[in-house]
């Protein structure tokens, strides 16, 4: 499966203010969702963001809220359930854009990356995580997350990986901006 923007979307899963502090590379984490948002931006791929339970765990911190209100504006998906394709909203967003290829990024990754990737794997969506832009509360249950879900038939890749491939060629000013992004 290769990567086409006008197939994808960039789904951000639960980067939430109370959660980061426990999450490990946390930093490397937001930083590049928030490269991740910008070259979808860039690129014309949409982007979905979920928070789960705000009450307890807070909106999705303030570095990702301005890069998206940058983007085109900061529109949550507020879910209860760890499964994002198990909320009504986040099914019905996905069915506007009609589109078959999923990047998944976001916290935690043993838990609501996990289910909600295996979920829409399961509604037979193409379904890429990108490895440096999800975490855990420790790298161990990230790294079994991710050789369980590359079992099932998910793929792996990572934030410059994901925006060169969508991009395709150089020479562009699309190009120019990406490669500004990820230096």
């Amino acid at each position: 499966m290769k990567l086409d923007r006008n197939k994808a979307i960039l789904v951000v899963i639960d980067v939430q203010e109370r959660m980061l502090p426990v999450i490990d590379r946390a930093a490397v984490v937001v930083s590049n969702v928030g490269r991740l948002i910008r070259g979808s931006h860039i690129l014309g791929v949409p982007v979905i963001l979920t928070e789960q339970y705000t009450k307890g765990l807070g909106p999705t911190v303030e570095s990702i809220r301005n890069v998206l209100r940058e983007s085109g504006g900061y529109e949550p998906i507020e879910k209860s359930c760890f499964s994002a394709h198990g909320c009504a909203a986040f099914e019905t967003r996905l069915s506007e854009l009609d589109r078959t290829q999923i990047l998944l990024a976001g916290v935690e990754t043993h838990v609501c990356v996990y289910q909600t990737a295996m979920d829409l794997l399961q509604d037979e969506y193409e379904v890429t995580i990108i490895a440096d832009a999800v975490s855990s509360r420790t790298a161990e249950n990230k790294a079994i997350a991710l050789e369980r879900l590359t079992s099932e038939g998910v793929k792996l890749s990572s934030t410059e990986m994901v925006l060169f491939e969508l991009l395709v060629q150089a020479g562009t000013d699309e190009f120019r901006a990406i490669s500004k992004l990820v230096k």
